[in-house]
């Protein structure tokens, strides 16, 4: 019996469709899948995978390093949940940065917000990362080549999610994602004073919706601290209270020269870098 011509002409339009799809995917781990929230890094291939699971667990907001067998951090935030998490290999040509920081903005316009950011040795050894934190071996290489990135889905949810970039040994890069639900609320949870100047170097700019009333600490300790780490930086403030928080940042020791009253519509603070 012979195949109609539309017929076939259908089937090998669909061959020609799937195809590629399918074989863009083979190499993952089986029964892995991508975050719905998170694009795929182009290219990339799952290479482990580890579903929903209920643990306790301690994300750290801080250098890590051993000290008598212990890990050390200056800050974490640690709560029992359930985690789920994807390590992509990338293909030769891309760089960790370069997922990293995809993946990074494309959470951020989600409206996640940064709680901490390290990069390379400010992060301390990728081999505690690798096997201490994310029990992954798969993480470990050049304490230079990495970068981690602790986000709060949004300000007020209860899901965290942790993003680590490395290059191995080999040149392979890789970008690790984790995503928790906390079992109970999760609180106020506040960013460092470093991963705010990071973002704010990063981005050009430094949105705070949050905070749109008179200032008030802990932020304005968070942002006078933050921006006396690199005193060669000049801002502009804008805000509902712009005017306010300007002034106050120049009673917390940030120069005056340094921050210029803004005028840009905001719904809450705003630090635009002066170039």
């Amino acid at each position: 019996m012979r195949t109609p011509m539309r017929l076939t002409h259908a089937l090998g339009l669909l061959l020609c469709l799937s195809g590629p799809l399918t074989m863009a995917h083979a190499a993952d781990v089986a029964g892995s899948q991508d975050f719905p929230n998170l694009p795929r890094p182009t290219d990339a291939e799952i290479v482990d995978y580890r579903p929903a699971s209920e643990l306790e667990r301690v994300f750290p907001m801080g250098a890590i390093r051993k000290i008598s067998g212990q890990l050390r951090f200056d800050g974490q935030v640690s709560a029992r949940g359930t985690a789920t998490s994807v390590t992509y290999q990338l293909p030769p040509e891309r760089s960790a940065d370069e997922a990293f920081s995809a993946a990074r903005e494309a959470l951020q316009q989600q409206g996640a917000q940064l709680l901490f950011w390290c990069q390379a040795r400010d992060c301390g050894e990728s081999s505690l990362w690798a096997n201490e934190v994310f029990g992954n071996s798969r993480l470990y290489g050049s304490d230079n080549g990495q970068a981690y990135l602790l986000l709060r889905l949004t300000p007020d949810s209860d899901t965290l999610v942790a993003l680590y970039s490395i290059t191995r040994g080999n040149r392979r890069a890789m970008l690790h994602v984790e995503q928790f639900q906390a079992s109970a609320p999760l609180g106020e949870l506040l960013p460092t004073s470093a991963t705010l100047l990071r973002e704010l170097k990063s981005s050009g700019d430094l949105t705070l919706p949050m905070l749109t009333g008179a200032p008030t600490d802990p932020w304005l300790t968070l942002l006078s601290r933050g921006l006396n780490l690199d005193s060669t930086l000049r801002v502009t403030i804008s805000g509902p209270q712009g005017e306010a928080w300007r002034e106050a940042l120049v009673g917390k020791g940030v120069r005056a020269a340094r921050l210029e009253a803004g005028s840009a519509p905001t719904p809450g603070l705003t630090l635009e870098l002066i170039r």
